[in-house]
């Protein structure tokens, strides 16, 4: 993914994942960003992650790429071509202690293999897309999963937020945000990014 220019991630996008922080429901969308060195496939690989850092978080999401530079009256339809299932890796005790000490957070988000993706997807149109569960199993099992009608801001919503306020070009990636059920990852878990009740990818942590 070396033509990847910007990571852009959503924060707080699902009422159930803020409820299960205990954090605050945002009036416009939350933004933050990862490093492109923080990009890493899954593909039935080894992903290494940070040790001694405290727990590793899962949170996986819809990842949306930008196929075009933005102009105002765009839709999610005519830039986004392709999609992948990611997960935003969280270092959950870095980012607390960065959070009460009113520090930003790209420390706890920003680290290396912290943007992990599955193969790509055709985008399907946001309409078919809301009908569309992604999730995560870990192990064999069911530990994340949703939908993009769970939203609280919607795709167009958020690029259009993103596109006014900093910028949204090709080769853009869009974090979309993830529902509830993070928690952490443990050395040698197996993970699987789902789509429709489809496999796309694969891959095992070393912590």
């Amino acid at each position: 993914m070396d033509h990847i220019k910007n990571v852009y991630c959503i924060g707080r996008n699902y009422a159930d994942h803020v409820k299960e922080l205990n954090n605050e429901m945002p009036e416009q969308p939350l933004i933050f960003s990862k490093p492109t060195h923080a990009l890493v496939h899954a593909d039935d690989n080894l992903i290494e992650l940070p040790k001694n850092k405290g727990e590793v978080h899962h949170e996986v999401e819809i990842v949306l790429e930008i196929e075009r530079d933005y102009e105002a009256g765009l839709t999610v339809n005519d830039l986004v071509k392709k999609m992948y299932i990611g997960l935003d890796l969280t270092l959950r005790d870095e980012q607390t202690k960065l959070k009460e000490a009113g520090l930003p957070w790209l420390l706890s988000k920003g680290f290396k293999n912290a943007a992990i993706v599955s193969k790509p997807i055709d985008f399907p149109t946001e309409a078919v897309l809301r009908d569309k569960v992604f999730s995560l199993k870990i192990n064999e099992r069911t530990v994340q999963s949703g939908k993009i009608n769970q939203m609280t801001f919607s795709l167009d919503a958020m690029i259009k937020y993103l596109a006014e306020n900093i910028g949204l070009k090709k080769g853009d990636l869009i974090f979309t945000g993830t529902p509830s059920g993070v928690g952490p990852l443990k050395n040698e878990d197996e993970l699987e990014l789902i789509y429709d009740h489809n496999v796309i990818s694969r891959c095992k942590i070393n912590i």
